[in-house]
This record gives structure tokens, C-alpha cells and sequence, in this order.
């Protein structure tokens, strides 16, 4: 009970002074962010991760395809996808026995 009643003090407290700095302070913040990141020191090292990130992406999609797993995950998908497109014939019908004909 104790706990609860100091969160809504301590809710109650962020949101009066939260409120006082209102709309004005916000726009400010926005704005040195977005000129933060609009900084062409920090569009670098963006581009720089995002590249690193998609080698890591490659490399682990290869080791994996590489793998045991991965063959056993591409055998899965290729049956799959193979019994799928056989079952889904335009033209083959077949009856449950109630007269209806799928």
C-alpha cells in the first residue's frame, strides 16, 4: 500500500513538472535532436554500423545455410513448399462423400 501511494506521489509529482515544461521545452529537445542526427559525424557512423550490421547478417545467413540445420531447415521448406503446390491444383476436385466437391 505504501509502495503504491509513493508511485501515484512520485507519478503525480513528474506529471505537474512535466506540464510546467510544457510544449516549449519539448520542441527544443526535438530540435537538438534531430540536429544531432542530422550531423554528418553521426550520419557516418550510422552508415557505418548499418553496413556492419548487414555483413554480420550475411555471414550468419551463410554459416547457417552451411550448417546441418540449415540443410535440414531448406529440405524442410523446399518439401513443404513442394506439397503445397501439389495439393493446390485448379484442376484436380475432390469429394468429401456428402456431395460437396472441393
Amino acid at each position: 500500500m505504501r509502495g503504491k501511494l509513493m508511485f501515484i506521489t512520485g507519478l503525480a509529482a513528474g506529471f505537474v513538472l512535466g506540464s510546467r515544461a510544457g510544449r516549449e521545452k519539448y520542441e527544443e529537445i526535438s530540435a537538438n535532436a534531430k540536429k544531432v542526427w542530422e550531423h554528418p559525424t553521426v550520419q557516418e557512423a550510422a552508415g557505418v554500423a548499418q553496413a556492419q550490421a548487414n555483413k554480420l547478417y550475411t555471414e550468419g545467413k551463410d554459416k547457417l545455410n552451411q550448417s546441418k540445420l540449415g540443410e535440414k531447415l531448406h529440405s524442410a521448406s523446399t518439401s513443404s513448399s513442394d506439397s503445397t503446390l501439389s495439393s493446390t491444383g485448379a484442376s484436380t476436385s475432390s469429394s468429401n462423400g456428402t456431395g460437396t466437391t472441393y
